[in-house]
Protein backbone atom coordinates (compact mmCIF):
# COMPACT_ATOMS: atom_id res chain seq x y z
CA UNK A 1 0.00 0.00 0.00
CA UNK A 2 3.02 2.00 -0.20
CA UNK A 3 1.77 4.16 -3.40
CA UNK A 4 -1.40 5.81 -1.01
CA UNK A 5 -3.48 8.96 -0.32
CA UNK A 6 -0.50 10.68 1.13
CA UNK A 7 1.66 10.11 -1.63
CA UNK A 8 -0.12 11.58 -4.34
CA UNK A 9 -0.30 14.66 -2.13
CA UNK A 10 3.06 14.91 -0.96
CA UNK A 11 4.01 14.24 -4.78
CA UNK A 12 1.87 17.10 -5.69
CA UNK A 13 3.62 19.37 -3.75
CA UNK A 14 6.76 18.05 -4.49
CA UNK A 15 5.85 18.84 -8.42
CA UNK A 16 4.80 22.40 -7.29
CA UNK A 17 7.41 23.73 -5.13
CA UNK A 18 10.36 23.54 -7.52
CA UNK A 19 8.47 26.73 -9.31
CA UNK A 20 6.15 28.10 -6.31
CA UNK A 21 8.97 27.66 -3.67
CA UNK A 22 5.95 27.43 -1.30
CA UNK A 23 2.43 26.22 -2.62
CA UNK A 24 -0.21 28.74 -2.92
CA UNK A 25 -3.06 29.62 -5.22
CA UNK A 26 -2.34 30.21 -8.68
CA UNK A 27 -3.90 33.41 -9.70
CA UNK A 28 -6.93 31.88 -11.08
CA UNK A 29 -7.69 30.12 -7.95
CA UNK A 30 -10.89 32.57 -6.63
CA UNK A 31 -11.17 33.77 -10.30
CA UNK A 32 -13.29 32.63 -13.07
CA UNK A 33 -14.05 29.11 -13.85
CA UNK A 34 -15.55 26.86 -16.47
CA UNK A 35 -19.05 26.22 -16.07
CA UNK A 36 -21.26 27.04 -13.32
CA UNK A 37 -21.12 30.67 -11.14
CA UNK A 38 -18.85 30.37 -8.36
CA UNK A 39 -18.89 32.74 -5.21
CA UNK A 40 -15.83 32.03 -2.50
CA UNK A 41 -17.09 31.52 0.76
CA UNK A 42 -14.00 30.79 3.13
CA UNK A 43 -10.21 31.65 2.85
CA UNK A 44 -6.56 31.10 4.31
CA UNK A 45 -7.37 27.47 4.60
CA UNK A 46 -4.55 25.07 5.31
CA UNK A 47 -4.49 22.21 3.22
CA UNK A 48 -8.52 22.03 3.76
CA UNK A 49 -9.94 18.47 2.58
CA UNK A 50 -13.34 17.37 3.13
CA UNK A 51 -16.28 19.00 4.30
CA UNK A 52 -19.82 18.60 5.42
CA UNK A 53 -23.16 20.18 6.67
CA UNK A 54 -24.25 20.04 10.86
CA UNK A 55 -28.35 19.75 10.56
CA UNK A 56 -28.58 23.29 11.33
CA UNK A 57 -26.77 24.14 8.21
CA UNK A 58 -23.57 25.26 9.51
CA UNK A 59 -20.41 24.28 6.90
CA UNK A 60 -17.68 22.44 8.83
CA UNK A 61 -13.99 21.96 6.83
CA UNK A 62 -11.11 19.49 7.65
CA UNK A 63 -8.20 21.18 7.43
CA UNK A 64 -5.35 18.87 7.44
CA UNK A 65 -2.78 21.50 8.97
CA UNK A 66 0.51 22.75 8.04
CA UNK A 67 2.64 20.06 9.90
CA UNK A 68 5.48 22.00 12.19
CA UNK A 69 8.83 22.34 14.04
CA UNK A 70 9.01 17.99 14.11
CA UNK A 71 10.08 15.90 15.24
CA UNK A 72 10.53 15.10 11.59
CA UNK A 73 10.98 11.92 9.47
CA UNK A 74 12.00 10.96 5.96
CA UNK A 75 9.85 9.08 3.85
CA UNK A 76 9.45 8.03 0.15
CA UNK A 77 8.43 11.63 -0.78
CA UNK A 78 10.53 13.30 1.28
CA UNK A 79 10.68 14.17 5.22
CA UNK A 80 7.76 15.55 6.81
CA UNK A 81 7.70 16.82 10.36
CA UNK A 82 4.62 17.00 12.84
CA UNK A 83 3.10 19.86 14.82
CA UNK A 84 -0.23 20.46 16.20
CA UNK A 85 -1.44 22.34 13.38
CA UNK A 86 -4.05 20.57 12.02
CA UNK A 87 -7.67 22.61 12.62
CA UNK A 88 -11.77 22.14 11.87
CA UNK A 89 -12.72 25.61 10.30
CA UNK A 90 -16.86 26.43 10.43
CA UNK A 91 -19.15 28.94 8.39
CA UNK A 92 -21.90 30.02 9.90
CA UNK A 93 -23.65 32.58 8.11
CA UNK A 94 -21.12 33.47 5.85
CA UNK A 95 -18.45 33.97 8.92
CA UNK A 96 -15.64 31.29 9.04
CA UNK A 97 -13.71 30.74 12.78
CA UNK A 98 -12.15 27.57 13.62
CA UNK A 99 -13.84 25.61 16.18
CA UNK A 100 -11.27 22.95 16.75
CA UNK A 101 -7.09 23.45 16.86
CA UNK A 102 -3.82 22.00 17.79
CA UNK A 103 -5.02 18.39 15.93
CA UNK A 104 -1.96 16.14 14.61
CA UNK A 105 -0.28 17.54 11.34
CA UNK A 106 2.59 15.75 9.27
CA UNK A 107 3.92 17.63 6.29
CA UNK A 108 6.25 18.97 4.06
CA UNK A 109 8.86 21.80 5.62
CA UNK A 110 7.33 24.49 3.27
CA UNK A 111 3.79 23.29 4.68
CA UNK A 112 2.46 21.40 1.96
CA UNK A 113 0.62 18.13 1.02
CA UNK A 114 -0.18 17.72 4.90
CA UNK A 115 -1.71 14.75 6.30
CA UNK A 116 -4.25 15.31 9.07
CA UNK A 117 -7.75 16.11 9.61
CA UNK A 118 -9.19 14.52 7.14
CA UNK A 119 -13.16 14.84 6.85
CA UNK A 120 -15.80 15.96 9.38
CA UNK A 121 -18.95 15.33 10.65
CA UNK A 122 -21.38 17.17 12.80
CA UNK A 123 -24.69 15.65 14.23
CA UNK A 124 -26.42 18.04 16.56
CA UNK A 125 -25.38 21.31 17.29
CA UNK A 126 -22.42 19.94 19.22
CA UNK A 127 -21.41 16.22 18.65
CA UNK A 128 -18.89 15.75 15.69
CA UNK A 129 -16.59 12.59 14.36
CA UNK A 130 -13.32 13.38 12.76
CA UNK A 131 -11.09 11.51 10.67
CA UNK A 132 -7.51 11.69 10.84
CA UNK A 133 -4.84 10.21 8.74
CA UNK A 134 -1.36 8.88 8.46
CA UNK A 135 -0.85 7.48 4.99
CA UNK A 136 1.98 5.26 7.10
CA UNK A 137 2.97 1.90 8.51
CA UNK A 138 0.88 2.79 11.95
CA UNK A 139 4.49 1.43 14.19
CA UNK A 140 5.61 5.07 12.79
CA UNK A 141 3.08 7.40 15.51
CA UNK A 142 6.04 5.76 18.32
CA UNK A 143 7.88 8.22 17.18
CA UNK A 144 5.67 11.22 17.45
CA UNK A 145 4.58 13.02 20.39
CA UNK A 146 1.80 12.02 22.62
CA UNK A 147 -1.05 13.98 20.01
CA UNK A 148 0.43 12.65 17.12
CA UNK A 149 -1.27 8.96 18.38
CA UNK A 150 -4.20 10.39 17.18
CA UNK A 151 -2.95 10.22 13.71
CA UNK A 152 -5.05 6.99 12.07
CA UNK A 153 -7.90 7.17 14.06
CA UNK A 154 -11.90 7.99 14.39
CA UNK A 155 -12.20 10.96 16.89
CA UNK A 156 -15.38 11.63 18.83
CA UNK A 157 -16.79 14.44 21.02
CA UNK A 158 -18.52 17.07 21.88
CA UNK A 159 -17.35 21.04 20.77
CA UNK A 160 -15.69 22.57 23.76
CA UNK A 161 -15.49 19.56 25.24
CA UNK A 162 -12.68 17.61 24.05
CA UNK A 163 -12.73 14.91 21.87
CA UNK A 164 -11.75 10.86 22.31
CA UNK A 165 -10.53 8.02 20.16
CA UNK A 166 -13.42 6.05 18.70
CA UNK A 167 -11.22 3.26 16.21
CA UNK A 168 -7.72 3.46 16.03
CA UNK A 169 -7.77 2.31 12.47
CA UNK A 170 -4.09 1.91 12.70
CA UNK A 171 -4.39 -0.91 14.94
CA UNK A 172 -6.92 -2.31 13.40
CA UNK A 173 -5.14 -2.26 9.95
CA UNK A 174 -2.12 -4.05 11.62
CA UNK A 175 -4.04 -7.13 12.84
CA UNK A 176 -6.64 -7.40 10.08
CA UNK A 177 -4.69 -6.16 7.47
CA UNK A 178 -7.84 -6.45 4.78
CA UNK A 179 -6.12 -6.78 1.35
CA UNK A 180 -3.22 -8.38 2.57
CA UNK A 181 -0.88 -6.60 1.18
CA UNK A 182 2.01 -4.09 3.09
CA UNK A 183 0.43 -2.53 6.35
CA UNK A 184 -0.57 1.00 5.37
CA UNK A 185 -3.52 3.30 6.83
CA UNK A 186 -5.22 6.25 6.04
CA UNK A 187 -8.66 6.82 6.69
CA UNK A 188 -10.09 9.72 4.93
CA UNK A 189 -13.56 10.03 3.77
CA UNK A 190 -16.68 9.54 6.64
CA UNK A 191 -19.91 8.76 5.82
CA UNK A 192 -23.03 8.25 8.62
CA UNK A 193 -24.24 4.58 8.83
CA UNK A 194 -26.21 2.52 11.11
CA UNK A 195 -25.60 4.25 14.18
CA UNK A 196 -22.17 4.73 13.85
CA UNK A 197 -19.69 5.28 10.37
CA UNK A 198 -18.14 4.20 7.43
CA UNK A 199 -14.87 5.05 6.52
CA UNK A 200 -12.52 5.03 3.28
CA UNK A 201 -9.15 3.92 4.36
CA UNK A 202 -7.06 5.27 1.27
CA UNK A 203 -3.69 3.28 2.55
CA UNK A 204 -5.48 -0.11 3.42
CA UNK A 205 -7.61 -0.14 0.46
CA UNK A 206 -10.47 -0.84 2.01
CA UNK A 207 -14.22 0.86 3.03
CA UNK A 208 -14.55 0.07 7.18
CA UNK A 209 -17.35 -0.27 9.11
CA UNK A 210 -17.03 1.62 12.68
CA UNK A 211 -19.98 0.60 15.51
CA UNK A 212 -21.20 3.31 17.48
CA UNK A 213 -19.33 1.61 20.45
CA UNK A 214 -16.03 1.68 18.34
CA UNK A 215 -15.74 -2.34 17.31
CA UNK A 216 -14.21 -1.60 13.32
CA UNK A 217 -14.94 -4.41 10.84
CA UNK A 218 -14.60 -4.47 6.91
CA UNK A 219 -17.34 -3.84 4.70
CA UNK A 220 -15.38 -4.11 1.06
CA UNK A 221 -11.75 -4.44 0.30
CA UNK A 222 -10.47 -2.82 -3.48
CA UNK A 223 -7.65 -4.77 -5.36
CA UNK A 224 -4.92 -3.43 -7.30
CA UNK A 225 -6.16 -3.57 -10.79
CA UNK A 226 -3.24 -4.23 -14.10
CA UNK A 227 -2.66 -0.77 -16.41
CA UNK A 228 0.24 0.10 -18.49
CA UNK A 229 3.26 1.33 -16.99
CA UNK A 230 5.26 4.80 -18.01
CA UNK A 231 8.16 2.92 -19.34
CA UNK A 232 6.13 0.21 -21.15
CA UNK A 233 4.72 -3.11 -19.75
CA UNK A 234 2.27 -3.56 -17.00
CA UNK A 235 2.28 -3.48 -13.56
CA UNK A 236 -0.11 -3.02 -10.97
CA UNK A 237 -1.83 -0.12 -9.98
CA UNK A 238 -4.04 -0.02 -5.90
CA UNK A 239 -7.15 1.50 -5.77
CA UNK A 240 -6.70 3.94 -3.05
CA UNK A 241 -10.19 4.83 -1.90
CA UNK A 242 -11.00 8.05 -0.69
CA UNK A 243 -14.69 8.84 -0.11
CA UNK A 244 -18.00 6.98 1.04
CA UNK A 245 -21.19 8.19 0.74
CA UNK A 246 -24.97 6.60 1.21
CA UNK A 247 -27.19 6.41 -2.06
CA UNK A 248 -30.93 7.54 -2.08
CA UNK A 249 -31.13 3.42 -3.03
CA UNK A 250 -29.40 2.85 0.69
CA UNK A 251 -25.80 1.39 -1.27
CA UNK A 252 -22.64 2.38 -0.45
CA UNK A 253 -20.72 4.60 -2.78
CA UNK A 254 -17.32 4.45 -3.11
CA UNK A 255 -14.73 7.05 -4.64
CA UNK A 256 -10.93 6.25 -6.22
CA UNK A 257 -8.08 8.27 -6.21
CA UNK A 258 -5.98 5.37 -7.92
CA UNK A 259 -2.39 5.12 -7.12
CA UNK A 260 0.62 5.26 -9.43
CA UNK A 261 0.81 5.91 -12.16
CA UNK A 262 -2.48 8.06 -11.78
CA UNK A 263 -3.69 7.12 -15.36
CA UNK A 264 -5.83 9.59 -17.00
CA UNK A 265 -9.50 7.93 -17.04
CA UNK A 266 -8.32 5.47 -14.85
CA UNK A 267 -10.73 6.13 -11.85
CA UNK A 268 -14.06 4.27 -11.01
CA UNK A 269 -17.21 4.68 -8.98
CA UNK A 270 -17.75 1.77 -6.88
CA UNK A 271 -21.41 0.51 -5.91
CA UNK A 272 -21.47 -1.95 -2.86
CA UNK A 273 -24.93 -3.13 -2.54
CA UNK A 274 -26.85 -3.64 0.53
CA UNK A 275 -25.67 -6.60 2.53
CA UNK A 276 -22.99 -7.22 -0.01
CA UNK A 277 -19.17 -6.59 0.22
CA UNK A 278 -18.69 -6.75 -3.56
CA UNK A 279 -17.87 -3.71 -4.87
CA UNK A 280 -19.55 -3.43 -8.59
CA UNK A 281 -18.86 -0.39 -11.01
CA UNK A 282 -20.81 2.50 -10.85
CA UNK A 283 -19.23 4.44 -13.30
CA UNK A 284 -16.04 5.18 -14.72
CA UNK A 285 -13.66 6.80 -17.22
CA UNK A 286 -12.69 9.57 -14.02
CA UNK A 287 -9.79 10.90 -12.98
CA UNK A 288 -8.26 10.92 -9.31
CA UNK A 289 -11.05 11.45 -7.47
CA UNK A 290 -11.29 12.73 -4.45
CA UNK A 291 -14.79 13.20 -3.03
CA UNK A 292 -18.38 12.15 -4.09
CA UNK A 293 -22.15 13.50 -3.33
CA UNK A 294 -25.49 13.01 -4.32
CA UNK A 295 -28.14 15.04 -4.96
CA UNK A 296 -31.16 13.40 -5.05
CA UNK A 297 -30.88 10.84 -7.22
CA UNK A 298 -27.81 12.27 -9.46
CA UNK A 299 -24.19 11.84 -8.04
CA UNK A 300 -21.58 14.53 -8.74
CA UNK A 301 -17.54 13.78 -7.84
CA UNK A 302 -14.23 16.33 -7.70
CA UNK A 303 -11.12 15.18 -9.74
CA UNK A 304 -8.25 16.59 -8.25
CA UNK A 305 -6.24 16.48 -11.52
CA UNK A 306 -8.27 16.00 -14.65
CA UNK A 307 -5.01 15.42 -16.76
CA UNK A 308 -3.51 13.23 -14.13
CA UNK A 309 -1.47 13.84 -10.82
CA UNK A 310 1.91 13.13 -12.81
CA UNK A 311 1.13 16.14 -14.44
CA UNK A 312 3.98 18.97 -13.63
CA UNK A 313 2.68 22.13 -11.35
CA UNK A 314 -0.77 22.74 -8.97
CA UNK A 315 -2.79 20.26 -10.72
CA UNK A 316 -6.31 21.92 -11.91
CA UNK A 317 -9.17 19.47 -11.60
CA UNK A 318 -12.81 19.59 -11.90
CA UNK A 319 -16.56 19.23 -10.20
CA UNK A 320 -18.48 16.23 -12.24
CA UNK A 321 -22.12 15.26 -12.88
CA UNK A 322 -21.81 11.74 -13.16
CA UNK A 323 -24.78 9.36 -14.42
CA UNK A 324 -24.67 5.74 -13.41
CA UNK A 325 -22.89 3.62 -16.22
CA UNK A 326 -21.33 6.21 -17.35
CA UNK A 327 -17.57 6.49 -19.27
CA UNK A 328 -17.24 9.75 -19.15
CA UNK A 329 -18.60 12.16 -16.54
CA UNK A 330 -19.97 15.36 -17.53
CA UNK A 331 -18.07 18.55 -16.43
CA UNK A 332 -20.09 21.26 -14.02
CA UNK A 333 -17.07 23.30 -12.77
CA UNK A 334 -13.80 23.22 -14.20
CA UNK A 335 -10.05 24.91 -13.82
CA UNK A 336 -10.18 24.60 -10.07
CA UNK A 337 -6.67 24.43 -8.41
CA UNK A 338 -6.60 21.31 -6.79
CA UNK A 339 -10.25 20.18 -5.76
CA UNK A 340 -10.73 18.18 -2.79
CA UNK A 341 -13.49 17.88 -0.43
CA UNK A 342 -17.40 18.21 -2.03
CA UNK A 343 -20.82 18.50 -0.16
CA UNK A 344 -24.21 19.86 -1.28
CA UNK A 345 -26.77 21.54 -0.19
CA UNK A 346 -30.12 23.39 -1.38
CA UNK A 347 -29.13 23.10 -4.79
CA UNK A 348 -25.25 24.18 -4.56
CA UNK A 349 -22.06 22.34 -4.76
CA UNK A 350 -19.90 23.04 -1.74
CA UNK A 351 -15.57 22.73 -2.78
CA UNK A 352 -12.43 22.69 -0.97
CA UNK A 353 -9.59 24.22 -3.39
CA UNK A 354 -6.04 24.34 -3.59
CA UNK A 355 -6.22 21.35 -0.93
CA UNK A 356 -2.74 20.87 -0.72
CA UNK A 357 -1.86 24.24 0.32
CA UNK A 358 -0.63 26.09 3.51
CA UNK A 359 -2.59 29.00 4.36
CA UNK A 360 -4.07 29.18 0.29
CA UNK A 361 -7.24 27.41 0.57
CA UNK A 362 -11.02 27.41 0.24
CA UNK A 363 -14.18 26.77 -0.18
CA UNK A 364 -15.97 27.58 -3.26
CA UNK A 365 -19.85 27.24 -4.04
CA UNK A 366 -21.34 26.19 -7.45
CA UNK A 367 -25.00 26.08 -8.71
CA UNK A 368 -25.93 22.31 -9.88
Amino acid sequence: MSLRLRRAATAVAALTLPTLVVLAPPASAHGSHHGSHSTVIATGLNNPRQLSFSPDGDLYIAEAGTGGAGPCMAGPEGETCFGLSGSVTKVHRGTQSRVLTGLPSLASKEGGGAIGPADILVMGSKKFALSMGLGADPAVRASLPAGGQKLDTIQIGKFGRGMLTLSDLGDYETTANPDKGEVDSNPVGLAAYKGGFLVADAGANAVNRVRAWGATSTVAVFPDTMVAAPGGGMMPMQAVPTSVAIGPDGAIYVSQLTGFPFPVGGSTIWRIARHSSTPTVYATGLTNVTDLAFKGNQLYAVQIATTGLLTPGLPMGSLVKVPRGSMSPTVVAGNLPAPYGLAIRSGKAYVTTCAVCPAGGSVVTFGL
